[in-house]
């Protein structure tokens, strides 16, 4: 049995391909509170038919729009919890039975840390192994800013609810570390993870008992574990990543909100030649300027779902400093003026349901200890 030690990676935060698995479970919950699917993906570019393409790839500022379209839209503030807690293994797809059919427990994380990104981790992850207790450890979370909260709830819970399936019974955790406040559901943390929970941590970390990785699966199948991981590795293979340099690229731009930096900052943040940085991503067939008019195009679509500021305010907000400009250029991403995009989002979302989040709570101490 592999033994899970020395930092082995799972995921990189920086990934661009990341599948959509696990992403239906989302949506189900949504559309059980009333929401439709195409409400959940709107101005994503993600349709209903890519759920149908083992091989479909989306980049993790797509999937961090459907995380927050899902929290804007939903009725309840614990719907990432009640959607991670609908995951099946058929879920995650050929991934999902190559882990059920492995030898043991500690098979299928190992299977699944070569794998991880068909399972769409929004953050690098690590593992190791300290007397006694394996520790996942989830990197720099503060990068998903006020969206912490929702993503490290629907990815714990997902994992959860498919490891539970995977062994056909609770997994036994020891402990839940979350670096920020309790929400208002705070509760349902303790019912649903059964172990001990500290919000306002220093770190975010799921800490399993090491004996666990020995118990042996109940649908281990020797034969069906190498076919499944073969098909997985063939998937991979076919699945063309899109340029981590920029996705690395991406990652400075949002950190300096209101403001694009120049190809030449970039080029010194990352500390590469200016030529080189041109070579490099030339050789991923795109521009400094293709990343700047993709995030643009992207910030734009959200300021005009996600808030009532006036189109002259969302032009200054996306580095356009004419108004003109950015109307021919919104509707050269979208087919569509500013305003026609609005009206239709407005039209397919319907009535805005109350927003939960916004309703005082309890708030138990900083460090809470649940269970």
């Amino acid at each position: 049995m592999p033994k899970l030690n020395f930092l082995n990676r799972l995921g990189e935060r920086n990934t661009v391909g990341l599948s959509l698995f696990g992403l239906k479970a989302l949506i189900e919950e949504l559309q059980n509170q009333g929401v439709p699917a195409r409400a959940v993906l709107s101005g994503t570019g993600v349709l209903p038919k890519h759920f149908e393409d083992y091989t479909a790839l989306i980049t993790r500022e797509q999937r961090l729009s459907i995380y927050r379209n899902a929290r804007r839209l939903a009725k309840r503030s614990d719907v990432a919890l009640l959607a991670g807690a609908r995951q099946r293994i058929s879920d995650f797809g050929i991934y999902g039975y190559a882990l059920a059919s492995s030898k043991t427990f500690g098979d299928a994380l190992h299977l699944s840390f070569r794998h991880l990104r068909q399972a769409g981790p929004m953050l690098q992850i690590t593992s190791r192994v300290e007397d006694g207790v394996v520790k996942l450890r989830s990197h720099d979370p503060a990068s998903l800013g006020d969206m912490l909260p929702f993503v490290a709830e629907f990815w714990r819970s997902s994992n959860l609810t498919f490891l539970s399936r995977v062994l056909e019974a609770p997994v036994p955790s020891l402990r839940m570390l979350l670096p920020y406040p309790a929400p208002p559901h705070w509760r349902q943390y303790g019912r649903m993870f059964n172990c001990p929970v500290e919000f306002g941590a220093d770190t975010m970390e799921w800490h399993l008992a090491e004996s666990t990785l020995s118990v042996p699966l109940p649908n281990a199948n020797p034969m069906v574990a190498k076919v499944c991981e073969r098909f997985c590795e063939q998937v991979l293979s076919e699945q063309r990543p899109a340029s981590e340099l920029a996705e690395s690229i991406r990652t400075i731009l949002v950190r300096q909100p209101g403001r694009f930096a120049t190809i030449d900052e970039i080029a010194s943040e990352i500390g590469m030649s200016l030529r080189t940085l041109n070579r490099r991503l030339a050789a991923d067939g795109i521009t400094y300027q293709s990343i700047i008019d993709d995030m643009r195009k992207t910030l734009a679509i959200e300021y005009l779902e996600r808030t009532t500021l006036p189109v002259e305010q969302i032009c200054a907000r996306v580095g356009f400093s004419d108004t003109s400009n950015f109307r021919k250029a919104f509707k050269k991403w979208t087919g569509q003026s500013p305003s026609s995009f609005r009206a239709e989002t407005l039209q397919k979302s319907g009535p805005q349901p109350r927003d939960v989040r916004a309703e005082p709570a309890v708030s138990p101490p900083k460090n809470l200890q649940l269970c």
